[in-house]
């Protein structure tokens, strides 16, 4: 028995890269797939490639950053395969360049794709499913974000992309706690892979190897973690964030409270400097900035 056999997974930004990598191993493990990016013949491609090998897709090129095109996207899948029980929001784009240089035709493009994106289809498939949840339908309904070690702890070049993919890591953390009532996981990704978008900022360094050795950036190795977290397997998985790479898996610790220094009265400005030397000597040294030295 494959592992998402009959379940249905909306994956966005998959004509490529990352996301195609998904369809492809969702399509293998039983799931119909919802083949969405808004270049239509990269989307049609995918899915007819899953089509072609005996799997289960359609194509949509509808755009994510409203809920009246994310709507279509739903609706589409329904008509096609009866439910959605999977929402992969992985589609994203990039507009680098140092803070001081930014735009803000830039800044907002980047937090519609991102932020905007991540939030329509989970908002109408979550309302569905909450209503499906007090009906007493039993679910497993699963989102999984894709948020970036430049949103976990910075990147130079990036503060749009970096503030974008933080605010996917929180948000992952608020629907966790908000939804697992109706039976919904959230989970987010920090994947690392060779993509149209990583080859565009760091061609050297995710290049496919000339030999036979293991390609560590192959988008293909993120999917095994992607499957299993939308399969039914992984329902007591919730409000995690994932960094995968090649054969690497690891759990990221997040911002929580570290060392504390309390008065228990009210502190004066010729106090802080020494408590705050105090706390720093105390604290654990964060992982630094990607790109500085």
């Amino acid at each position: 028995m494959t592992i998402c056999q009959g379940r249905t997974v909306i994956i966005t930004g998959s004509g490529g890269g990352l996301g195609r990598a998904y369809a492809l191993a969702f399509a293998q493990q039983g799931a119909n797939v919802v083949v969405n990016d808004i270049r239509a013949e990269a989307a049609q491609a995918v899915a007819d490639e899953i089509n072609n090998t005996g799997g289960k897709a359609i194509a949509n090129s509808s755009d994510i950053t409203t809920t009246a095109t994310a709507q279509i996207i739903v609706d589409e899948a329904i008509a096609a395969f009866g439910e959605v029980h999977v929402l992969i929001n992985n589609a994203g784009v990039l507009r680098d360049g140092m803070f001081v240089n930014s735009d803000e035709d830039a800044w907002d493009m980047v937090m519609r794709v991102h932020l905007k994106g991540h939030f329509c289809l989970a908002n109408i498939l979550s309302k569905r499913w909450r209503d499906q949840s007090k009906a007493g339908k039993p679910l497993a309904a699963r989102i999984i974000n894709t948020s970036s070690g430049a949103g976990l702890q910075g990147s130079i070049g990036q503060s749009n992309y970096s503030a974008a993919k933080g605010a996917v890591a929180s948000l992952t953390l608020v629907q966790a706690a908000e939804l697992g009532r109706y039976g919904i996981t959230v989970n987010a990704l920090a994947p690392a892979a060779r993509t149209a978008m990583t080859e565009s900022a760091m061609p050297d360094v995710v290049k496919k190897p000339d030999d036979n050795s293991f390609d560590a950036w192959a988008p293909e190795n993120v999917a095994p973690l992607v499957v299993w977290l939308a399969s039914e397997a992984s329902s007591d998985i919730t409000g995690q964030i994932f960094e995968s790479q090649g054969g690497r898996i690891s759990l990221c610790d997040g911002w929580r409270t570290g060392p504390t220094f309390d008065k228990g009265a009210a502190l004066q400005v010729d106090e802080i400097a020494d408590i705050i030397l105090d706390l720093n000597a105390q604290a654990i040294a964060p992982q630094k900035v990607w790109g500085s030295k």
